[in-house]
């Protein structure tokens, strides 16, 4: 597979996106699908209950390690379920929509719902813009040649070996997402303004006490504190990096494009997207995240239409002489980690 650059053509940009929204609103594929999305709920939750019962059932014991595994599978699966709220999939009605992301969110994962729809919505209004999406910008890992530039010290000799590190920096992605939601919360500006645009924020912060009173509570109330401590370890470890690797073969490794770029929405979309083959295991086990191009140009497309659109979206990309790039799951993720290896070359040749 050819990775797709940002030189396409410009005819008819103002006409492009409509006409694909026209096939698939003519499909079917934009309505919503309530008793489907009551099944899923009732599964997923369901399981993650299953999942609490277990551990009490279990006891102070060292089987709880593999319990935890089985949680860590649980929890990302009910955050799919916040991120579909987060979008509108699941219900018209906005407050609907927000119940369900915070009880998903901050209730049952202990992530800030807010937050990470403030967050997300950016990604998606430009994604893999080094300039305007948070998920690019420069952290722990950095993404293109100018930010592994501007590294220094322990950083920059991260930057240089990154691709080798990026699998066992996810066993912390989801210690990262805890702290992140309470300074989203608790944040404030030097003059006082909050740090994050955050609709529903005592309801959130008193969400997401409860649920680390109740979380720990259980735990060490069932667990001895070292066996506790163990199963908070690999359970979040191992949510992290499931979430991890839910997320990296969306856009890693695609074209990043700057404020040069003169793109419409569609190729702007499309452009720095891959699609994951795989399968209905593929399309659970990632939340159907693998169908990233038509997700991200439908957002509030209900996650099982997805599948449907993507030949609806690949012909009509062929049309109109836009490259759409798809590709396994193991390729997807070795071409993120070259991006990774790529940008960190500089830096290890010196």
């Amino acid at each position: 597979m050819t990775t797709p650059t940002l030189t396409e053509p410009p005819a008819r940009r103002g006409s492009d996106y409509a006409g694909l929204s026209r096939r698939v609103a003519e499909a079917g594929l934009l309505a919503r699908r309530p008793g489907g999305y009551a099944v899923r709920i009732a599964l997923t939750l369901g399981g993650f209950l299953a999942g609490w019962a277990v551990l009490i059932a279990v006891g102070d014991s060292w089987a709880q390690l593999l319990v935890a595994v089985g949680m860590a599978v649980a929890t990302t699966q009910v955050a799919f379920l916040g991120h579909d709220a987060g979008h509108r999939q699941m219900f018209r009605r906005r407050g609907h929509s927000e119940a369900a992301g915070l009880i998903a969110g901050n209730l049952a994962v202990g992530t800030s719902y807010g937050w990470w729809v403030d967050k997300h919505n950016r990604h998606h209004a430009n994604p893999n813009h080094e300039d305007e999406d948070p998920d690019v910008g420069a952290g722990a890992l950095v993404w293109t040649y100018e930010q592994a530039a501007a590294t220094r010290g322990f950083g920059r000799w991260l930057a240089a070996r990154q691709a080798w590190f990026f699998f066992p920096m996810l066993l912390l992605e989801g210690l990262w997402l805890h702290v992140a939601s309470v300074r989203a919360l608790a944040g404030r500006e030097p003059g006082g303004r909050w740090t994050t645009p955050i609709r529903h924020r005592a309801v959130e912060a008193l969400l997401l006490g409860a649920h680390a009173v109740g979380y720990l509570g259980l735990l060490f109330a069932v667990m001895s504190p070292g066996k506790a401590l163990l199963f908070v370890a690999v359970h979040q470890g191992l949510w992290g990096l499931y979430m991890g690797c839910a997320f990296a073969p969306n856009h890693k490794g695609m074209p990043m494009p700057s404020a040069d770029d003169d793109l419409d929405f569609l190729r702007k979309q499309v452009l720095t997207s891959r699609n994951v083959r795989g399968g209905r295991f593929v399309d659970v086990a990632l939340g159907a995240l693998n169908y990233q191009i038509e997700h991200h140009l439908f957002p509030n497309m209900p996650r099982a239409n997805l599948r449907r659109a993507r030949p609806i979206v690949r012909a009509y990309c062929a049309e109109q002489g836009i490259a759409y790039a798809e590709t396994g799951l193991v390729e997807s993720y070795r071409q993120a980690m070259a991006h990774l290896h790529e940008v960190g070359r500089a830096l290890r040749e010196r």
